[in-house]
């Protein structure tokens, strides 16, 4: 793994599941980690504590990262107190279920605001530091439900995450020839509190596996993206066998 030690990551979503998992791995390797949330400050800043007991860098930023004003602040607070952002992980999301006949437009909306706009509008605000630069890594968290469809939660969740593997692509073509490079990891089924309500459901004895994964796992797998420079463009699916891409 490429030592990390004079780089600065922001993990959106960062207090729990699969944004804890991959903070910490960062940590690990080296970064100066931070740590964003929008309600849950106080698991923000156990997984900033748990990092600088490990003897790294963290902090805790309170955003709504589906705002583009709460996010420019939000990464100049980081800048000031970390550093420019080098690493930036969009996994913040959302998840409600909704069936065809009670979606609302501001349902369908919001969905697309918190899995869609806040990669764009997150990725916009630091990517003028890797530009100049011509270093950086983004990994947007994207989801199987973008290639099957989630029919366990609603169609905007769905729609919503192939869109981020579309913006992904986007920016990939854009910006591989300056440094940096984007890429998706889709994960299926995950032990969460969002695959809580799958699992006990029964849903992972459709997996080949026999399983479902957990949050280190998905980290591994954002974890070789940023190890990686000449890897672009790309979603890597995490899923136990349950869809072949």
């Amino acid at each position: 793994m490429t030592d990390l030690k004079n780089r600065v990551a922001l993990v959106t979503g960062g207090s729990r599941g699969i944004g804890k998992a991959v903070g910490l791995a960062l940590a690990e390797a080296g970064a100066a980690v931070a740590v964003n949330y929008r309600e849950r400050g106080g698991e923000a800043e156990a997984v900033a504590e748990a990092i600088r007991k490990g003897g790294g860098r963290a902090a805790v930023f309170g955003a709504d990262v589906s705002l583009g004003a709460a996010v420019h602040s939000m990464v100049r607070d980081v800048e000031q107190r970390l550093g420019p952002v080098d690493i930036l992980v969009n996994n913040a999301g959302m998840a409600a279920p909704r069936g065809l006949d009670d979606i609302t437009e501001e349902d369908f909306d919001r969905a697309v605001a918190v899995n869609l706009k806040s990669a764009f509008l997150c990725t916009q605000a630091v990517l003028p530091g890797m530009r100049v630069r011509r270093w950086g890594r983004i990994v947007n968290i994207s989801s199987i439900g973008a290639r099957i469809g989630s029919g366990s939660v609603s169609i905007a969740y769905a729609a919503a995450k192939a869109g981020l593997e579309g913006l992904t692509r986007g920016y990939a073509l854009r910006l591989a020839p300056e440094g940096v490079t984007v890429n998706a990891v889709a994960p299926g089924l995950v032990d969460t509190e969002m695959g809580q309500p799958l699992i006990a459901a029964g849903v992972t004895a459709h997996i080949p596996v026999g399983r479902s994964g957990t949050a280190d796992e998905i980290a591994r797998a954002v974890m070789l993206l940023v190890d990686n420079g000449y890897i672009t463009g790309q979603t890597v699916a995490v899923n136990g066998g349950s869809f072949f891409s």
